[in-house]
């Protein structure tokens, strides 16, 4: 197979960095490089691949609620107290009870 040259650029300390782990590993800088890129995109496919079935899900109901188009509800009778609570409580499960806009296991 012939090879292909690709040259890159990267910072003095950067490039001293990745010479010392490839002399660490026993590899030429080259077959370092190619090492850990081929490792970091089969990682990424991996990744991909076990997640595609959540992506489509979420691909399509972004599609479904996009063409959603609610009437509109002129009938809302006021919330009873408890209704009120009911929404509050849901809110700050959604939004944690400081208002942010992360959800639950999110950064803010």
């Amino acid at each position: 197979m012939a090879r292909t040259r690709i040259t890159i650029s990267l910072e003095r300390d950067q490039a001293e960095r990745i010479r010392q782990h490839a002399e660490r590993a026993g590899l030429d800088v080259s077959a370092y490089l190619v090492h850990a890129a081929t490792r970091q995109m089969a990682e990424t496919e991996a990744i991909e691949e076990q997640f595609s079935g959540v992506d489509a899900l979420i691909a399509a109901a972004e599609a479904e609620a996009e063409a959603f188009t609610p009437e509109p509800d002129t009938t809302t009778p006021d919330l009873t107290e408890q209704e009120r609570r009911d929404v509050e409580a849901a809110l700050n499960l959604v939004y944690g009870e400081d208002r942010t806009t992360a959800r639950p296991g999110q950064a803010a």
